[in-house]
């Protein structure tokens, strides 16, 4: 401080210079630090604000990576090429300077064609031959092993963030894995593939059950099983039944009885794919034509097998055929109606067949639109189902067997001894 009080009063007027280049100096700094920070702050406004940050740690964590690698050839520039000086300091980092060349291209490649082409490949040549010729030039296995690190580091992140961008520009993955943990989770039963909630998973195992039982039993009794075998394939069948109807709301439910008559139907029916004749894609236009040409109306309900394949028709084959289906006129679309009013409907024609039946009359479809008020197509699919019954079809049964009355709708039953008809082998009882 004395040596400045005594230098002061010795050159006032060169202190005077001072101070004021000083503080011109001063605010040029002032001005170029602010101008400095604008231009940071932009920049990163334009670049950076808009990118995640997974993007622009992977940009520093790249770069970082590529200092290094250039650290080393600089190394092997001096100490294997023998350049120094401004020779050095231009030809050490070409390769580096490839590197990103190339990565710009693959990029820009990417964005226009969704691939980074060759400019991709070359990205990983230029990055190995960096890695291999910086270890070269180290002087322990350890730092060589660190030389060839670096520039694979820089390389996968540049990879890692040109995915990331591809998934962002075309909205999916590049490749698809075939071993991922959702998949084995699934494969091994452990995870559900679709969005089902565990209430629904559970409902259509239960139905499936159902389905399954009524088949084996179906299986069985065409086959002429013993008593022993029938009676544990229906006690099967039962229970699975009572589970169905306790935990999957069947009774009520109309969309579980659809699900559980379509799998009823397509398992009954799966002897009819051999004998299926689909249109091939490739064929003329007048084969598909012909190919999609009407079929004649069936004589048997569509959700039934005429017969059973291998076994002669019966008479209860025949007894299907409902003449007050084949001359109808086309019914209807049924009106939509909520599950509750559904239910109702379905129990008042299952109260009037019952009470008809006991009064040893089969009802037709007609009868129970008539009586109910439902739609025909409605009615024809419960008399399908209910005429099948060990009750409705002994009367049929009875009436082809010893009149030759087909099932025509609505005619009075047939006084029959006890045991007509067997039934899940056990003989039906009225």
């Amino acid at each position: 401080m004395d040596q400045i009080a005594a230098f002061t009063s010795d050159h006032p007027v060169g202190t005077a210079l001072i101070c004021v280049v000083a503080l011109v100096l001063l605010v040029l700094g002032f001005f170029v630090l602010r101008a400095t920070y604008r231009a940071l702050a932009d920049l990163f406004r334009r670049f950076a604000a808009p990118r995640p940050a997974e993007d622009i740690l992977t940009i520093v964590a790249a770069t970082i990576a590529t200092g290094v690698s250039a650290q080393g050839m600089w190394r092997f520039s001096g100490d294997v090429l023998g350049f120094d000086g401004p020779l050095r300091l231009l030809l050490f980092a070409f390769i580096e300077v490839a590197v990103i060349t190339s990565a710009v291209r693959a990029r820009r490649n990417m964005r226009e064609n969704y691939s980074a082409g060759i400019d991709g490949i070359a990205v990983w040549v230029f990055t190995c031959l960096s890695a291999v010729l910086s270890s070269m030039d180290a002087r322990s296995l350890a730092e060589a092993l660190f030389r060839l690190a670096a520039p694979l580091v820089a390389a996968w992140l540049w990879e890692r963030g040109m995915a990331i961008e591809r998934h962002r520009i075309t909205g999916r993955a590049r490749i698809n894995w075939r071993i991922t943990p959702e998949r084995v989770m699934v494969r091994i039963g452990l995870a559900e593939a679709s969005d089902r909630t565990a209430s629904e998973v559970d409902a259509h195992r239960r139905l499936t059950r159902v389905a399954l039982a009524a088949k084996r039993a179906r299986a069985l009794r065409a086959a002429g099983a013993s008593d022993r075998k029938m009676r544990a394939a229906l006690t099967k069948l039962d229970r699975a039944m009572d589970q169905a109807v306790e935990y999957t709301g069947l009774a009520v439910d109309s969309s579980r009885q659809e699900a559980l008559l379509s799998q009823i139907g397509a398992l009954y029916n799966t002897s009819a794919l051999i004998d299926l004749k689909p249109p091939v894609p490739w064929a003329p236009e007048e084969e598909k034509q012909a190919t999609r040409a009407p079929r004649p109306p069936q004589l048997v309900h569509p959700a039934l097998p005429a017969a059973v394949p291998g076994m002669p028709a019966t008479p209860a084959a025949q007894v299907l055929v409902d003449d007050d289906e084949e001359g109808a006129e086309t019914a209807e679309p049924a009106p939509p109606v909520d599950t509750a009013q559904r239910a109702a409907l379905m129990r008042a024609a299952r109260q009037y067949w019952d009470r008809e039946i006991e009064r040893r009359f089969v009802p037709r479809a007609a009868d129970i639109a008539h009586e109910i008020g439902i739609p025909l197509t409605t009615a024809r699919e419960y008399r399908a189902l209910w005429k099948l019954e060990p009750k409705a079809h002994a009367l049929l049964e009875a009436a082809y067997n010893e009149h030759g009355i087909i099932d025509t709708g609505t005619f009075p039953a047939i006084t029959t001894p006890e045991s007509i008809l067997t039934v899940n082998g056990s003989a039906a009882q009225h």
